[in-house]
Parts: structure tokens; sequence; C-alpha cells
């Protein structure tokens, strides 16, 4: 199962390594490992682990913990993973949405180009404010 998870995760655009600590997460008994656990269990160098972990904390698909007793992070995949990372890519295109119709704006409307952006812009607004409703809308939505 793990192998083909991987292969799902690369196909759907995330890096080798990255799909390889998601997945080690998502198959741990209570979904929390550390760096060490991580490395060891994958057999990967801990700066592998490092790469991977701050990609997945930036897309919101992993959050970091730490353990004040031990003075170590811990990383952490939770029933609200698929939530935090959906929201985080709409407000990432939503920005882009705002920049590219800002750029059509600027171009012109009565250019080519800006009409482009402008719709192009309209479009990616449009999908990422759905998104953010719909995250909002089943983030309780029961297994």
């Amino acid at each position: 199962m793990e192998a083909g998870a991987v292969e799902l995760a690369v196909g759907m655009g995330l890096p080798k390594m990255v799909a390889r600590v998601l997945i080690g997460l998502w198959l741990s008994e209570d979904g929390r490992l550390t760096a060490a656990e991580l490395s060891r269990g994958l057999n990967v160098s801990p700066a592998s682990i490092s790469m991977a972990v701050g990609y997945l904390t930036q897309q919101g698909l992993i959050r970091r913990e730490r353990d004040p007793q031990r003075r170590r992070d811990i990383y952490v995949v939770d029933d609200d993973a698929w939530y935090h990372s959906t929201v985080i890519s709409a407000q990432q295109t939503l920005a882009a949405a705002e920049i590219t119709k800002a750029a059509g704006q600027t171009l012109g409307l009565d250019t080519p180009v800006g009409r482009r952006l402008a719709r192009g812009g309209a479009f990616l607004e449009r999908i990422s404010l759905d998104a953010l409703a719909s995250a909002e809308r089943w983030r309780d939505l029961p297994p």
C-alpha cells in the first residue's frame, strides 16, 4: 500500500521525498513522528526529512509541535490536514487572481492581453472563493 500511495502522490505533483514523508506520517499509528523516526523509517538523511517537512508544513498538510521535555519537533498529520491544505492553496490562487486581474486592468481591457488576463484573474478568483466556501462547508464531514 505504501509504495502505491507514494506513486499516487508523486503523480499528483508532490516531490518523491515529500510524498514518502507524508505517506509515512499518514500510515503511522497516531500520525505523529519525530524527524529521527521519519529518517530511520524511510532510511534517508535528516536533511531530506527537513526539506520535506518544510514543504508539507508550508502547504498545511502537516504541522510541527514542540516536545518541551525532549526539546525536539514532532510532525503531525491530523483530520484537519486536507482542510488546511485546501484553504492555503485557495488563498494562494486568490492572491494570483488579484495580481492577474490588476495586470489586465493596467494593460487595458481594450487589448487582447488585458482582456485575457482580466478574464483569467476573474476565473481564478471565482474558483478560489468557491473552494474556500466549500472547504468551510465540508470541514466537519464525518468519515
